[in-house]
């Protein structure tokens, strides 16, 4: 048995460290659903939701994770036989077409390599090629966690327009949400789909919707099979109506509290903190890669995510044995290659909970076990980390 010391560096992209503060405000005993308090609390969180996707349209919370999200914005819009465009960015979007076909959909899916951002130029031909208007909903991921690439959602919404077409814009930005700027009004979303356990620092558990106005006129004429995910059922007087039957109650404790963090500290402050952390993650990688046996995944620089990175290992190393050997070692969790990228790469999450320290520490631990694994790297990583953090970048 390995004994470890001091504190797990979680680096993972979800979940993500929660703050005490937060792990506090769910130690309670269990309450009475009908609770004044605890019903004005909970209330509380849809309105302080809404500020975080900047709209003024209706969130659902769901007890669920960001599956449960992505399910329910599909069958609250969509009727079987619907065709959905898909832009393949990595693992994620093509779960979610898996899940779409699954439900009876048509998909259309447009493929990509996983190291670019969604091409509008693509989106707007098949768009423009379907005069019939068959495609009733365009289904982005925001970021994609397991390629790291984030995708301009105003540039596919403005793709959208430009052809003329009427489809609706489902965003999935569940890596994405309190980490990069996100105006759902603004762009012209029609669904969000978001989960508690990345950005918003809390417990795998819940998910989220935001619903434009066009998206509730639609759930109205969808036919696909829902009751629980049901938009309509989530408006009745009752309260556990907005929560379909009894409340997560001890999640929600915790979602007030984190929304209380976001509300302290400020969004733009939340958003400009991300990207100075990936800032340095990424100026220690592009140290690294300079001996060739590393690589970012996403090669557009503009293009790499504010809340995780995904570094691609040359098949002559062990990408795995790396990632155990920050664990082992050193106490310092990283994500693995998901799907295509399995074996190939490994991931530096940096977002939600996060400071400099515990960047600078996980970055060190991994400049370190690069050279314990005998990976050729440029070394000086954790010196460009600290020279991105203080300003002496050159």
């Amino acid at each position: 048995m390995t004994i470890q010391s001091g504190r797990n560096f979680l680096h993972t992209p979800g979940p993500t460290n929660i703050p005490d503060r937060v792990l506090r405000a769910m130690m309670r005993p269990a309450v009475d659903l009908n609770d004044a308090d605890f019903m004005a609390m909970a209330l509380s969180c849809f309105g302080d939701l809404q500020k975080v996707f900047e709209t003024e349209s209706n969130v659902y919370i769901y007890a669920a994770n960001g599956h449960g999200a992505w399910e329910a914005a599909l069958v609250n819009v969509l009727s079987a036989g619907d065709c959905v465009l898909v832009p393949e960015t990595g693992h994620f979007s093509f779960n979610w077409s898996v899940m779409a076909e699954s439900l009876g959909l048509e998909v259309d899916y447009v493929e990509a390599d996983w190291r670019r951002a969604i091409d509008p130029d693509l989106v707007a031909e098949r768009l423009r090629a379907d005069s019939e208007h068959r495609i009733k909903a365009v289904l982005m991921v925001h970021t994609d966690t397991a390629t790291s690439v984030t995708s301009s959602i105003p540039a596919i919404r403005k793709a959208l327009d430009d052809a003329g077409h009427p489809a609706l814009l489902l965003v999935d930005t569940i890596a994405a949400l309190a980490t990069v700027p996100f105006k759902f009004d603004e762009w012209g979303i029609d669904v969000a789909v978001a989960a508690s356990q990345k950005g918003l620092m809390q417990p795998p558990g819940l998910a989220f919707n935001a619903v434009s106005q066009k998206a509730l006129q639609m759930s109205e004429k969808a036919t696909l099979p829902r009751n629980y995910w049901d938009w309509r059922r989530r408006h009745g007087r009752e309260f556990y109506s907005h929560f379909c039957g009894t409340a997560p109650v001890h999640q929600l404790f915790a979602l007030r509290e984190a929304l209380d963090m976001v509300h302290e500290e400020g969004l733009d402050a939340i958003i400009a903190r991300h990207q100075r952390l990936a800032g340095a993650v990424r100026s220690a990688v592009e140290v690294w890669c300079k001996e060739g046996a590393l690589s970012f995944n996403v090669t557009a620089a503009e293009e790499r995510a504010n809340s995780v990175t995904t570094i691609l290992v040359d098949e002559a190393y062990d990408a795995t044995a790396l990632r155990e050997t920050c664990s082992s070692r050193f106490n310092v969790s990283l994500g693995a290659g998901y799907g295509r990228l399995q074996g190939r790469a490994f991931r530096i999450g940096h977002m939600g909970y996060l400071n400099e320290p515990m960047i600078l520490g996980a970055i060190a631990s991994v400049e370190t076990c690069l050279a314990l694994c005998g990976v050729p790297h440029g070394t000086g990583g954790t010196q460009a980390a600290i020279a991105s953090l203080s300003g002496s970048e050159s």
